[in-house]
C-alpha cells in the first residue's frame, strides 16, 4: 500500500478559498439557520449562515466507494424483509422496551398494527447507511443504518458541487481533478422516490406531508426536497409538526388521512426519531393516527424499528441474515461490513470492555448525536450496570470501536477556516419503494460525507460536532497520519 498525501494549502490560500466558498454557499442555498438568531429555527429566510463545510473533499480509495454503493440495495431489501416479520421485531426488542420508554411506545404502536393485521401495501424507505474505513483492518465497517429522517440529502448534494467548483478554480496548484468528485443527486433522487410513492397512491389532489420539529435550523436541507417535488413533479408539500397533526388531522373510515382538510398521500418524517419529539401525549396520538391511516409512511413504524441499534446487533448474529435473505453473495457482502456488535448479556465481552474500554463504544437506543459513551465513562457505566444487574443493560449495545486514519484538513465554520487533524464518515443513501409484489425502486441514490476533528468522539452535523464534506476518489489505498480516533456520527 502506498501513501497518498493530501494537497498542501497554505493559510493565505485557504482563507481566500474559504471566502469564495462561503459566497458560493450563500448563492446556492448551502445554508442553515444561525443559532445566534432565535427566529432562524422557525421563520424561513431569517438568520441564515453557510452550513459548516470542509474546504476540500475527503479522499477515499474508489473500491471502497463502489463497495458501499453495492451494499445500498441489499440493505434496502433487508429492511423491507425484516419489517414484515413483526414477531422478530417484538421479540428482539422485548427486553429493551422494559428499560427504554421511547422504544416501548414505538413497540406499542407496532403491536396495535399487528393486532389489527394492518398491511402496508405501498412501502417507502429513504435510508442512509453510515461507514468508516478502519485503519487496522483496512476494511469498510458499518456504523449504523438510519431508517428514519436520514438527513442532509439536500445540502450534501450541494457540497459536491462546491468542491468541484473550487477544484476547477484552484486545481492548477492543488493537483486535483474535479472528475474524481463523484456526482451527488441525493436530493433529486429522494424527491423522485417520494414522487413515485405519491404516484402509486394515485390520488392527484393529495399532498406529501413532511413531519418536522417545531424548531428546525436545518429546514433548508428539507426545502430542497420540497423544491424538487414541486418544480420537477408538480407535487405540493405541507410541513407539519406532530402536535399540529394531532390538532388538525383525522382518519376517515376508509383510511384516508386528512390534515388541515388536505388528503395526505405520503408522510415523510424529518422528526419523530427522538424522545424529545414527543413532549406530550399529543405527539404520540399523532404518530398512531398516521400509522392507522392508508397514507404511505416514510418510514412506517416497522421500518423505524428495523433501524434501532438493537436490531442492528441482532442482525449481526450468526444465521440471522439467512432468515431474511436467500442470496449467499449478498449475505457475505453484508457480513463483511459488520463491525463487532454485542448485547450486554455477554459477560465475557463486558469484562473485556471494562478492561479495555478504548476498544469499544457503548450505544443507547438514541439518535441525533451526542449519545454514545466512550473510554472511562464506558468503563464506569458498564461497572454500574454489572453491579445493578437486571434488565437495565438491555437499553444498550456494545460496539467495536472503529479507528479511522486522521489527515490534515481545513474546516470552515462562520466564514473562518481552521486547520486540524480530521476523520470522516461516509453515508450512502438508499431508496426503496414497493407496491405489494412490485419493486418500483431499489437504488443507491447519493451520499453524505461528514468530517470532524479527530479529538472529538461525537460527530453529528446538526448537533454541532461535524462539517459537511464530499468525496475525492483515488485509485490507491491511503495511509495518512498515524494519529487515530474513533467516533460515531449520528
Amino acid at each position: 500500500m502506498s501513501a497518498v498525501a493530501p494537497p498542501a494549502v497554505d493559510p493565505a490560500a485557504a482563507e481566500e478559498m474559504a471566502q469564495e466558498a462561503a459566497a458560493w454557499c450563500a448563492l446556492h442555498g448551502l445554508v442553515v439557520g444561525d443559532r445566534a438568531n432565535p427566529r432562524s429555527a422557525t421563520v424561513p429566510g431569517v438568520g441564515l449562515v453557510h452550513a459548516p463545510f470542509s474546504l476540500l473533499p475527503a479522499r477515499l480509495p474508489e473500491h471502497f466507494w463502489r463497495q458501499a454503493c453495492e451494499l445500498a440495495p441489499i440493505f434496502n431489501e433487508l429492511v423491507d424483509r425484516v419489517s414484515l416479520d413483526g414477531d422478530f421485531l417484538q421479540d428482539s426488542l422485548s427486553k429493551t422496551r422494559q428499560v427504554d420508554d421511547f422504544t416501548s411506545r414505538l413497540l406499542e404502536i407496532h403491536r396495535k398494527m399487528m393486532e389489527t393485521n394492518k398491511k402496508e401495501n405501498i412501502r417507502l424507505g429513504l435510508h442512509r447507511s453510515d461507514y468508516m474505513l478502519d485503519s487496522e483492518t483496512r476494511s469498510l465497517l458499518q456504523i449504523e443504518l438510519n431508517t428514519i429522517s436520514a438527513s442532509f440529502p439536500g445540502l450534501g448534494s450541494l457540497v459536491s458541487e462546491l468542491h468541484r467548483t473550487l477544484i476547477n478554480h484552484y486545481g492548477h496548484f492543488l493537483s486535483l481533478e474535479p472528475k474524481r468528485v463523484p456526482g451527488n443527486a441525493a436530493s433529486s433522487k429522494f424527491a423522485e422516490a417520494l414522487a413515485k410513492a405519491w404516484a402509486e397512491f394515485n390520488v392527484d389532489s393529495a399532498v406529501v406531508m413532511m413531519i418536522i420539529q417545531p424548531e428546525e435550523r436545518n429546514m433548508y436541507d428539507q426545502y430542497w426536497l420540497t423544491k424538487h417535488l414541486k418544480i420537477t413533479h408538480g407535487i405540493t408539500t405541507i410541513r407539519k409538526t406532530l402536535s399540529q397533526v394531532e390538532a388538525e388531522g383525522k382518519v376517515l373510515p376508509d383510511g384516508t388521512l386528512l390534515v388541515d382538510n388536505k388528503q395526505v398521500a405520503v408522510v415523510y418524517y424529518r422528526a419523530g426519531y427522538t424522545p424529545n419529539d414527543y413532549p406530550s401525549e399529543a405527539e404520540w396520538s399523532a404518530r398512531l393516527l398516521i400509522e392507522q391511516s392508508s397514507a404511505v409512511k416514510c418510514p412506517s413504524i416497522s421500518y423505524h424499528l428495523v433501524g434501532t441499534k438493537k436490531i442492528q446487533q441482532e442482525l449481526a448474529k450468526p444465521n440471522v441474515l439467512e432468515r431474511f435473505l436467500e442470496n449467499k453473495e449478498d449475505i457475505a457482502k453484508l457480513r463483511k461490513c459488520f463491525a463487532g456488535l454485542w448485547s450486554l448479556d455477554d459477560e465475557e465481552i463486558i469484562k473485556t470492555a471494562i478492561e479495555k474500554p478504548e476498544l469499544f463504544v457503548l450505544k443507547p437506543q438514541r439518535e441525533g448525536g451526542g449519545n454514545n459513551i466512550y473510554g472511562l465513562d464506558l468503563r464506569e457505566t458498564l461497572t454500574i450496570l454489572q453491579k445493578e444487574g437486571g434488565d437495565a443493560r438491555a437499553a444498550y449495545i456494545l460496539m467495536q470501536r472503529i479507528f479511522p486514519e486522521a489527515s490534515l484538513a481545513y474546516l470552515v465554520r462562520d466564514g473562518i477556516s481552521h486547520e486540524g487533524l480530521v476523520i470522516s464518515e461516509l453515508g450512502i443513501y438508499g431508496a426503496y419503494l414497493r407496491n405489494k409484489d412490485k419493486v418500483v425502486i431499489n437504488d443507491q441514490c447519493g451520499y453524505l460525507m461528514r468530517t470532524k476533528v479527530s479529538s472529538s468522539d461525537e460527530g453529528g452535523v446538526a448537533a454541532g460536532f461535524a462539517v459537511l464534506d464530499s468525496l475525492y476518489l483515488t485509485d490507491k489505498v491511503i495511509l495518512h497520519l498515524s494519529t487515530f480516533s474513533a467516533i460515531s456520527f449520528n
